[in-house]
């Protein structure tokens, strides 16, 4: 199956989840729960600070390219390993059919670490953008290959109404324009192509010449060692999503480390 008709699998799969969760616990009454949510932390601030170039760790178990990545998963003990090596911010995978993630790893790691995290699914609907800041998250991913132009706006704007960073995601070059048009400040790029699967770093260099400066950037995929960070951090890239190259690694503190070139504890 291609990565194409993969994802199209996902989006139907995510409104049928979507629809579920209205039934199971109607949209007010989840928008009830936002009193009670724990303050949002600073998602853009932290990768803004001055200093080398940012880490968001990723806690994900499985991919449905890779299938389960790391057996051994316990996603409290992976988030407060990543805090204790230096990553700037988390990224929690919360899809469960293709990721085997769940909302509740999200607000489980949110008790136990000080980091800012972002909610890393297939978010479709205004109901998941309150479920993530319900659930502690302090970040939303948006991704423009899942979404039309009224639905790429409206979910940046909940998720600044709720006090979260959107983070804007895109491989594909044509989505650029349609990215720059709602004037985001975090602008993530995949390097993962989406109909082979291959990783190439250049993707998200190129694309930084045609981001404007004010944007921080993400480059997400395809990043395995201090080389690779350098490269990047050398190309301007503000901060790099990292998780399959950590998450199989036999000892995450010690990939991290040699990640971002730091030696700090065993």
């Amino acid at each position: 199956m291609s990565a194409t008709n993969i994802l199209d699998e996902i989006v139907t799969t995510k409104w049928r989840e979507i629809e579920a969760a209205k039934m199971a616990l109607p949209v007010d009454q989840l928008s009830a729960r936002l009193a009670s949510a724990p303050p949002v932390r600073d998602f853009l601030g932290a990768l803004a600070e001055d200093g080398p170039i940012k880490l968001i760790a990723e806690v994900k178990k499985a991919s449905p390219s890779k299938g389960v990545i790391r057996e051994d998963f316990d996603p409290v003990e992976i988030a407060q390993c990543y805090q204790q090596h230096g990553a700037t911010c988390l990224s929690v995978l919360t899809d469960e059919p293709y990721f085997q993630g769940s909302l509740e790893y999200l607000s489980q790691i949110r008790l136990t670490v000080d980091l800012p995290i972002l909610r890393k699914d297939f978010i479709l609907d205004s109901y998941q953008v309150i479920e993530a800041r319900v659930a502690g998250a302090d970040a939303v991913l948006l991704i423009a290959e899942c979404l039309d132009d009224v639905q790429l706006q409206t979910l940046y704007d909940e998720v600044v109404r709720l006090g979260m960073t959107p983070l804007v995601e895109l491989y594909e070059q044509k989505n650029l324009p349609r990215v720059m048009q709602i004037d985001p400040q975090l602008v993530g790029v995949n390097n993962r192509n989406l109909q082979t699967f291959e990783t190439d770093l250049n993707h998200v260099i190129q694309m930084r010449t045609q981001i404007p400066s004010h944007c921080l950037l993400v480059g997400e995929s395809g990043i395995h060692g201090p080389e690779d960070v350098l490269r990047l951090a050398n190309a301007g890239v503000d901060a790099i999503l990292v998780g399959e190259h950590l998450m199989a690694a036999e000892q995450i503190g010690a990939a991290v480390d040699q990640l971002l070139g730091t030696s700090e504890g065993p």
